[in-house]
């Protein structure tokens, strides 16, 4: 493994481990927020155990995101010097303000695990809210980092120089809303599915029913909606690629030549030496319609871009199609569950159903992670699209491999032990809120 390989597999190690601590840091806080709610409101204690049980995952994650974080801030700076060295001070600003929400979750997440009966209880309840809202906005300010890596603006780049550098308009580039609403969807979406998920599990080995029963219909419902509007973000995103990135759009589609007007591939076995696709399913039009919102619009492929400018595409392309495929089953199990209860039907009965959910566990996170390496590897050779390659941020050290391994043994271990601890959480759940009321039968 070279240098440079290490380099960039080290960096996509550490944000595809980190990304799912920081998108349940991002939407777990308004689970527990709403639950807390309830118990205010209903003084039913199930929702006060509950909003207990949660709040020690949040901690959990709270620090292991802390600590994948923290390594990333030092691995931008140890490993793509150069990066750093010209786009540090043009988007450093959603960083510093993002260190900033994060120290208004910490205080907040504190307040929150040890005011019980010390703080006034809607005040209680009130620093819950902050943490979620905090952390969705650490959520949204990284996003904005990325997206104008995307969509480089604020500066402007003469002779090498990056002159006339604007922060505001660094951070609020052409790409930073679209990618945002995405991910803030996917984040609801992905940890909906598994926290709802778990307590489908849990209810199907009946154990402390009605606990999870109201567990899994507040995560449920916050997954469903999310998984519904994620292909109208999808569609704005789409049409956004197409506008800015239209290299990245071709790897995603494995369009190799323009067309008009170009199909959409559903699946397919890329060949990039023969530049083919074969046993895709093309649906005519489809795909000047997304990208362009004419059926007959042309589509610029692969072939109107230099060579040594375009992305690998069977990775973008593979990727891209599990995003969207995980998405479109995630979309159709949340219509049948809304259906199931426009028709007030008994949950408990339904067990086809929470085994559907128990089987999408994972499945959000797996396309989190597709959607990553489709908007990080559909947009090389660039580190900066369309100003600075990747190659030349790299740092000139030598030895990153054995970085990587490091590195690799250190995020394998935190993931051992925070399986470990949530494991323990959940076995814990009879034990320390088991009471008469958690078993009364609810449907």
């Amino acid at each position: 493994m070279d240098d440079f390989l290490a380099a960039r597999s080290q960096m996509a190690l550490s944000l595809g481990f980190h990304i799912i601590f920081s998108c349940i840091g991002m939407v777990m806080p308004f689970f527990m927020a709403v639950s807390h709610y309830k118990w205010l409101k209903t003084n039913d204690e199930v929702y006060k155990n509950l909003t207990k049980a949660w709040s020690k995952g949040v901690a959990i994650f709270f620090a292991t995101g802390a600590v994948s974080g923290t390594m990333l801030s030092f691995e931008l700076g140890l490993l793509w010097p150069k990066f750093m060295e010209h786009a540090g001070p043009i988007f450093g600003m959603p960083f510093s303000l993002e260190g900033t929400a994060f120290f208004i979750e910490a205080i907040a997440l504190g307040f929150f695990l040890y005011g019980w009966d010390k703080l006034n209880k809607w005040f209680h309840w009130f620093t819950g809210m902050v943490v979620g809202v905090s952390g969705l906005a650490s959520g949204i300010l990284v996003v904005a980092a990325n997206s104008w890596m995307n969509s480089p603006a604020g500066f402007d780049f003469v002779n090498g120089q990056y002159l006339h550098v604007d922060p505001i308009q660094a951070m609020f580039n052409k790409a930073w809303f679209s990618q945002a609403l995405h991910m803030c969807l996917a984040a609801f979406t992905a940890t909906g599915f598994a926290v709802a998920g778990v307590h489908a599990l849990m209810i199907l080995r009946n154990q402390n029913k009605h606990f999870h029963l109201q567990a899994f219909k507040i995560a449920a419902v916050f997954a469903c909606i999310g998984a519904l509007l994620q292909p109208l973000s999808g569609d704005i995103s789409a049409k956004d690629v197409a506008k800015r990135q239209p290299a990245k759009l071709a790897a995603m589609e494995a369009l190799y030549k323009t067309e008009k007007p170009a199909p959409l591939l559903i699946g397919g076995i890329v060949n990039e030496k023969d530049q083919t696709v074969k046993g895709a399913i093309k649906i005519p039009g489809a795909l000047s319609f997304l990208a362009h919102g004419d059926f007959k619009a042309e589509v610029k492929g692969l072939d109107q871009i230099p060579k040594d400018q375009q992305p690998p595409v069977a990775i973008t392309h593979y990727a891209f199609q599990i995003m969207v495929g995980i998405g479109t089953l995630l979309a159709l199990i949340s219509l049948v569950y809304f259906i199931h209860l426009i028709r007030k039907k008994a949950l408990l009965e339904k067990r086809w159903l929470l085994k559907l959910f128990v089987l999408a566990i994972p499945l959000g996170y797996v396309a989190l992670e597709a959607g990553w390496v489709v908007t990080e590897v559909g947009r090389q050779p660039w580190i900066i699209y369309g100003i600075m390659r990747t190659k030349d941020a790299v740092t000139p050290m030598p030895g990153i491999a054995y970085s990587f391994y490091i590195f690799s043994a250190i995020y394998l271990s935190l993931s051992v032990i925070v399986t470990f601890l949530l494991y323990r959480q959940i076995k814990m759940v009879p034990v320390l809120y088991n009471n008469p009321v958690s078993e009364t039968p609810n449907h």
